[in-house]
């Protein structure tokens, strides 16, 4: 059995606390599973955790979302978008190994989908969004990490339609706003 998955978001997170308070003051036993995920609902203003679970079903319908999104490291992605510029350009390779992915992801999202493309074409590309000028180690970073697929002769790249993590995901969305 799959179990599916609902966002939890509140946007006060002083009154879930003074709801919350006010609802476990008002209890006389230690709540059971069910009653906290009530308990949850009725803080972000649901009537009970059915009619939120029922609201997340509708929402995910209506807005076509196949799946609900992860959440999203604010923290992580503000440090990652430091190696970039205004304009989105890479500034400088990450030391740090974990930062260098969710950055390669953004130049995957540069690449044209299903087209092959020349090594001078993905230079092109790799040169137009980065300012460190080493197109040679983005293209072996991205060999190795599965994000691009070239021939033996190394003439011919074809970027790897797969969905990125869900933090280079959110970094693309931050880097592609006007």
């Amino acid at each position: 059995m799959t179990r599916s998955i609902f966002p939890f978001y509140a946007g006060d997170i002083s009154s879930l606390a003074r709801s919350l308070h006010g609802q476990l003051a008002g209890c006389d036993h230690t709540p059971g599973h069910v009653e906290l995920l009530n308990m949850l609902a009725r803080a972000v203003g649901s009537r009970n955790f059915q009619h939120f679970r029922a609201q997340a079903i509708a929402e995910k319908r209506l807005l076509g979302r196949e799946e609900v999104a992860a959440p999203v490291d604010y923290v992580e992605l503000q440090r990652l978008a430091r190696y970039f510029d205004v304009n989105g350009s890479w500034q400088r390779w990450p030391t740090k190994f974990s930062d260098q992915e969710p950055c390669l992801w953004v130049l995957w999202s540069k690449l044209p989908s299903r087209t092959m493309l020349s090594e001078r074409q993905v230079n092109e590309i790799l040169l137009d969004n980065h300012r460190f000028e080493d197109p040679a180690l983005l293209r072996r970073e991205m060999k190795e990490r599965k994000m691009v697929t070239r021939t033996l002769d190394g003439r011919e790249y074809r970027r790897v339609e797969r969905k990125p993590p869900h933090t280079a995901l959110a970094l693309i969305r931050l880097l592609s706003r006007p």
